[in-house]
């Protein structure tokens, strides 16, 4: 583990990226840069930030709303599945033959969205709202 550290935004940080992991963690950098990557796709991240913040949905709610069709909404959804960013759960219904699928929101989902690039967004916003203000006066 590496002891030099450089002092970044007030925070102490390893100099070997890998070294910001727990020892035990369940993924590897590489699998979270997959899933910063998974998002940087505009339809990846409209359907995340979608199950983030409405929930669980099928795919053909996800399809209606964001007016995509299904081959192209099953690949992405598909991909954001591999990185583990999404889940899909099936399940039987009372009274229906057949399975159902709908698709959630992981943690890691969440968060990527939550305090990524959500929280980009919102700091854009309060770094405009500082220079509108200071330029009133």
């Amino acid at each position: 583990m590496a002891t030099d550290q450089t002092s970044t935004v007030g925070r102490d940080l390893p100099e070997d990226p890998d070294d910001l992991l727990p020892e035990d963690s369940i993924l590897s950098l590489d699998e979270y840069l997959d899933m910063h990557a998974a998002v940087g796709h505009r339809t990846r991240y409209e359907i995340l930030y979608r199950l983030v913040h409405s929930g669980s949905m099928s795919p053909k709610e996800l399809e209606d709303v964001m007016e995509i069709d299904d081959s192209t909404l099953h690949y992405h959804l598909n991909k954001l599945v591999d990185v583990g960013l999404v889940e899909k759960r099936q399940h039987t219904e009372r009274g229906q033959d057949g399975l159902y699928t709908n698709y959630r929101a992981t943690v890691f989902g969440a968060v990527t969205v939550t305090e990524g690039v959500d929280e980009l967004i919102r700091g854009e916003q309060e770094i405009e709202a500082m220079y509108d203000s200071s330029t009133e006066k």
